[in-house]
């Protein structure tokens, strides 16, 4: 009998011309982790390196490169990677939790939320992306705790890589790794392997490493998801669980989807893709990619918990963008429990203001049906309008840098007024 993974993980969704409206590319992600953990929203900028610098991840140092690019991250505050986020470049990227026939170790190495922000730091293309996560998973590895605690939450990682032209899903199991090339249409991930047989690039010993544990006989057609995992590939878009509910969604959209629409796909309880309980959605993100290189990349991010009562911010990348604060969590530096030994032996407040004033509007919009309801409607309204102002911007190729350099943080604030 297979294993079952835990019921953990989150969806990550690409969607192209055709399938995307007004020839763009949309991108969107819910980031499902324990409901007690923070996601905050950070801007990181490009940088120069000096060289053989080092680099400290989450749990291992690796070697710097001599220049990362601008990136904006949305993460678990506890940890030096990310969720989810996009750079400079409009390549933007989304991991998933996988499980296989590969077991996987408890040696701390690179995790996959290390992998997306290097993949956005050192690469501009969504390609390039790609062979920067599989050379440093060659010569760094997978693993380490995924969890802000002492009980040990590990797994492999899928990505979602997107940028204005394409999108690649790069699926690993150990060291080894299988990506797919998106170029029109729509693509989602979740918590399995989902490449068949359809493989563009992989790991130079991907099918002699199955031919040698007896997973694949070197004679039928070789299906990474069937061979590297316990996934049924005949059955996967049409049984039950949130990657045949992402892919029916999508679908369902299929010719029109906008980021609105992604946004409301990354609401959808009904479908589990807005996930509750002890693990729930605690971020959300929404790129939208104009293939017209003129024109700005739009990225939406929550930074709180459950996207039906959060407010999808825009950020465009300009110049002299100065520190998201009101999405900042507070630092401990040395003092962090996650860089003391043994780890994890306490767990400090990690709030930034933006969540603990959700966190008490979230009780409100639940409880009180007169003031919840109209609080929803409020944020729901500052939304929309600036869905619309970001759309005006699309349409009329005209970006005031000025205007846009705290575009984020200003629509924080006007969240807060909301809740306060």
């Amino acid at each position: 009998m297979s294993p079952r993974p835990p019921p953990r993980s989150c969806d990550t969704f690409v969607a192209l011309p055709p399938a995307a409206a007004g020839g763009r590319v949309v991108f969107g992600k819910n980031s499902d982790r324990p409901a007690e953990e923070v996601q905050e929203v950070v801007h990181v900028p490009a940088a120069a390196h000096p060289p053989g610098a080092a680099l400290e991840c989450t749990y291992i140092k690796i070697e710097q490169v001599e220049k990362t690019h601008a990136v904006v991250l949305s993460r678990p505050s506890w940890l030096w990677g990310a969720e989810m986020g996009a750079n400079e470049h409009g390549v933007c990227i989304g991991n998933e939790a996988v499980w296989g026939r590969e077991e996987v170790g408890d040696g701390e190495a690179l995790l996959g939320m290390d992998l997306v922000r290097l993949g956005l730091e050192r690469a501009d293309t969504a390609e390039k992306a790609l062979t920067v996560i599989v050379d440093l998973l060659e010569k760094y590895g997978q693993g380490g705790n995924c969890m802000e605690s002492h009980m040990a939450f590990t797994y492999y990682n899928s990505f979602l890589i997107a940028d204005r032209k394409e999108a690649w899903v790069l699926e690993t199991s150990g060291k080894y790794w299988a990506a797919e090339k998106v170029e029109g249409g729509v693509r989602n991930i979740s918590n399995q392997l989902s490449i068949t047989t359809k493989i563009d690039r992989e790991h130079p010993q991907l099918k002699e490493y199955a031919k040698s544990k007896g997973w694949w006989d070197g004679e039928k057609e070789f299906d990474f998801a069937a061979t590297y995992s316990y996934v049924n590939t005949a059955r996967m878009t049409t049984c039950s669980g949130r990657f045949c509910e992402g892919y029916k969604l999508l679908n369902k959209h299929k010719g029109s989807i906008t980021s609105e629409i992604m946004m409301e796909i990354l609401r959808d309880k009904e479908s589990g893709i807005n996930m509750e309980g002890g693990f729930m959605t605690t971020g959300s993100m929404v790129s939208v990619l104009p293939q017209q290189p003129h024109l700005p990349c739009i990225h939406y991010f929550t930074g709180t918990p459950d996207p039906a009562r959060s407010v999808f911010k825009p950020f465009i990348f300009v110049p002299n963008i100065t520190q998201l604060l009101k999405t900042s969590s507070p630092t401990f530096g040395h003092n962090d429990p996650v860089k003391k030994q043994p780890r994890f032996q306490s767990k400090p407040d990690r709030r930034h203001e933006l969540y603990k004033k959700h966190e008490s509007a979230a009780v409100v919009m639940e409880a009180i049906e007169g003031k919840g309801k109209e609080m929803l409607k409020e944020i729901q309204e500052l939304e929309k309008r600036k869905i619309s102002e970001m759309e005006s911007i699309l349409q009329n190729g005209c970006l005031d840098i000025n205007k846009v350099v705290n575009l984020f943080s200003q629509c924080v604030e006007e969240e807060l007024k909301i809740y306060s």
